[in-house]
């Protein structure tokens, strides 16, 4: 073999290396593309699933805010609608303490009151001896009945008639006046405690409307606003 046909042999085989390497380089190419185009569908899908995610966490966050607004703006409502219901309770209740206070102004029916409330007093009590306190204005008023008060008691009990005493050092509070209508005041009635003060019967008109207030509550709360509760 010559000089020529080793040159022509050698440059078929560079033909042959060069065109290998060219197809190689080809694949390569077309492996590293198809690579590259799933791994960039792979960020994107990636990206896409960030963002739903983010935008439905976002999305809950504001569900979450306007339950939690809606939620204090209604607690918010029925606070200001009970307080409502309050005031005109209490509006209510200041109206009939007021009417209390014309009760002792007719003194003859006052006196009857006066007879009743301390002839329940002594049926609760069933004490032999009571100490009784009224208000000072009312004295006189409570001297000129409590002997038929005691009399009453005995027969509706049988026991012997009770020794009541009434207090002449201690009074009861006077009824409210504009100059103190914050203080300690007393519609009238009386309060009976045993002479050992541990047991007390406040039968005071005051004491009575708290009573009477109490326990007519949820049908006043009823007949006003249409609910049963106190």
């Amino acid at each position: 073999m010559n000089d020529a046909d080793v040159s022509k042999q050698i440059q078929q085989m560079v033909r042959f290396i060069r065109q290998e390497a060219e197809e190689k380089a080809n694949e390569i190419s077309v492996s590293s593309e198809e690579e590259f185009n799933i791994e960039k569908l792979q960020l994107v899908e990636a990206e896409k699933r960030k963002i739903r995610q983010e935008y439905e966490r976002k999305s809950k966050q504001v569900e979450v805010r306007k339950k939690i607004e809606y939620s204090m703006q209604l607690n918010a409502s029925r606070i200001k609608v009970l307080q409502a219901q309050d005031d005109v309770v209490n509006s209510m209740k200041e109206s009939a303490s007021k009417d209390l206070l014309r009760v002792s102004d007719d003194k003859k029916t006052y006196s009857k009151l006066l007879k009743g409330l301390i002839v329940q007093s002594l049926l609760r009590l069933k004490e032999p001896s009571v100490l009784l306190r009224c208000r000072e204005m009312d004295r006189k008023l409570v001297e000129s009945v409590v002997d038929e008060a005691k009399q009453q008691y005995a027969e509706i009990a049988k026991v012997h008639t009770p020794n009541v005493a009434i207090d002449d050092r201690v009074y009861l509070p006077p009824p409210p006046t504009n100059a103190n209508s914050h203080g300690p005041s007393c519609s009238g009635g009386v309060v009976l405690a045993s002479q050992d003060g541990k047991i007390v019967c406040e039968n005071t008109l005051d004491a009575r409307l708290d009573v009477v207030f109490r326990q007519k509550l949820p049908e006043i709360r009823k007949q006003l606003f249409g609910q049963v509760g106190a």
